[in-house]
């Protein structure tokens, strides 16, 4: 074990002997001083983990010291020790950035506490935390033997997710490849639960079945419509492209200001992207009657137009036909920063409307640009840091502005996404004609080759999973678990492109379990 250096300031140090022989006898090296003044030249001449600052001292008080000493090592935990318990007291210290505070007498026990929780957090709960997964690891793997519902393969991906999050913390990620392995497996399992049932979802109308994308405003925003009363205000932020995990990350800064009344997870159609699965949000509609009853707004994967230009007008289609014709609402799309701002600035207006619909594709244009910019590419390597970066952005970003704002005005909001994306490693080649589409994770077309070995979802009658077809004799090839599409011309160079870039459109359980949260103010 390292061994750690404590500096203890007190004018009474003598009295303290029982408790210093304590912590010397537990392994700490404990170096005693009677004065704050004596306190800031030991630390300006040697290196210490910790301070004891007794807060009553004659000379400089402990308060000063205090703030001499974040002055001179700003990151030098600091607990302050003092026979006071008045609360302007234990505010200013805490405005200090103290690490700790305790009140006199003090017992052995509580100060050792103490130093752990500040000196060895990380080792104990790291410790913890391996112990406490490898214990589940056997549960987890476990439970594919089972044939697993939609509600269970939810709660076994949160449960990942849960860990995945737990071990990125700890000091030593001694579990994360065995983690990564689990979470390879489970997808695998994943994808032959969906292969088996998907097709069942759409078609048969009598059998269990997740909330899907195209339900989404039905089963869980029109009731909440339906009991506001003629003042009320609902807000409804749609990130897109984002992954339960990063709801997690966020859900840290947002539980500040909101509690989470509803945290549900639902599943994204396929294709998991914007064309099909927010259009299918939007419209209350699966692709194959989008493309149908509003031709004219949807828009194939092949034409030059943007595939999401028209969601203001599939929602206020869906409004209408479920009785909110009248409603006030607006509908926003912020792919900006300087429009976020520019959104923020109408918040008085929005106020005044029943509905407020806000989507933010910042998520969407980071995961694209991290393909395209190799800074993105560098500061994203992996899941842990597309995760870090999304929470960077966020806490910097006029959408918290805007959710604090929200709360600030004692407003309800809804959190949701249209699809997740999962970071791609294994090539999978595929051949196709010049109209098939370009994304990496599903293709379709009418002479589309490959080999079929079981690593792709083919559906040959687009019907059956509600897709249009541009052509009788179109097929839909999804991509599953972590492969991406590559064509033979050129191959190596695609791979190494886009090999490790976070992608989606396929089959997968961080694109198709995703998040919808429903907040009220603090």
């Amino acid at each position: 074990m390292q061994q750690y250096k404590i500096l203890w300031a007190d004018d009474e140090i003598d009295l303290l002997k029982p408790h210093i022989l304590f912590l010397k006898q537990k392994g700490y090296e404990v170096v005693p001083v009677n004065s704050g003044t004596d306190a800031l030249e030991r630390i300006r001449e040697e290196a210490f983990d910790i301070v004891f600052l007794d807060e009553n001292m004659p000379g400089l008080t402990g308060l000063e010291t205090l703030v001499e000493i974040k002055e001179l090592k700003p990151d030098l935990p600091v607990v302050m020790i003092t026979k006071a318990e008045e609360e302007s007291l234990m505010e200013e210290a805490i405005g200090a950035k103290i690490a700790d505070y305790l009140i006199k007498p003090l017992n052995s026990s509580q100060i050792l506490l103490a130093v752990k929780k500040i000196l060895e957090n990380r080792r104990i709960v790291s410790e913890k935390v391996n112990l406490a997964y490898q214990q589940d690891f056997r549960n987890i793997s476990m439970a594919y033997m089972d044939r697993l519902d939609y509600n269970e393969w939810a709660e076994l991906y949160k449960k990942l997710v849960y860990w995945e999050i737990e071990i990125e913390n700890t000091e030593e990620q001694s579990m994360e490849e065995v983690l990564e392995s689990q979470k390879a497996e489970a997808n695998t399992n994943f994808v032959k639960f969906i292969k088996e049932n998907y097709e069942d979802w759409l078609n048969k109308p009598d059998i269990e079945r997740p909330l899907l994308s195209h339900q989404l405003m039905q089963k869980k925003v029109f009731p909440l419509l339906k009991k506001m009363g003629e003042n009320d205000t609902l807000f409804f932020v749609l990130i897109d492209n984002l992954r339960y995990d990063q709801w997690r990350v966020l859900a840290q800064e947002i539980s500040r200001y909101f509690y989470i009344v509803e945290e549900i997870t639902y599943y994204s159609i396929l294709p998991t992207t914007t064309a099909y699965a927010r259009n299918a949000i939007f419209s209350g509609m699966l692709p194959d009657d989008m493309a149908k009853f509003y031709a004219k707004w949807w828009v194939e994967d092949t034409d030059e137009e943007g595939k999401n230009l028209y969601e203001e007008e599939f929602l206020r289609n869906q409004l209408d036909r479920f009785g909110f014709r009248h409603i006030r609402m607006s509908y926003h799309k912020v792919l900006t920063n300087a429009q976020g701002r520019s959104v923020n600035e109408q918040f008085v207006q929005m106020k005044n409307n029943h509905f407020n619909v806000i989507v933010y594709n910042f998520v969407d244009m980071l995961s694209h640009a991290r393909t395209d910019v190799e800074m993105i590419r560098e500061l994203a390597s992996d899941e842990a840091a597309y995760r870090a970066l999304t929470h960077t952005w966020f806490i910097h970003s006029p959408l918290f502005e805007l959710l604090k704002k929200i709360a600030e005005h004692k407003l309800p909001c809804i959190v949701t996404t249209d699809h997740g994306t999962i970071r791609v490693r294994r090539p999978f080649r595929i051949v196709g004609d010049r109209e098939v589409n370009t994304n990496l994770r599903y293709k379709h077309g009418k002479n589309l080759s490959f080999k079929d070995d079981g690593k792709v979802l083919e559906t040959r009658k687009p019907e059956r999973f509600h897709l249009p077809k541009q052509h009788v004799s179109t097929s839909y090839v999804f991509a599953t678990e972590d492969y991406f599409f590559v064509y033979p011309n050129n191959y190596n160079y695609y791979v190494s492109f886009f090999k490790d870039t976070f992608q989606h459109g396929g089959i997968s359980l961080e694109e198709m379990i995703v998040p919808f949260v429903y907040l009220e103010p603090k």
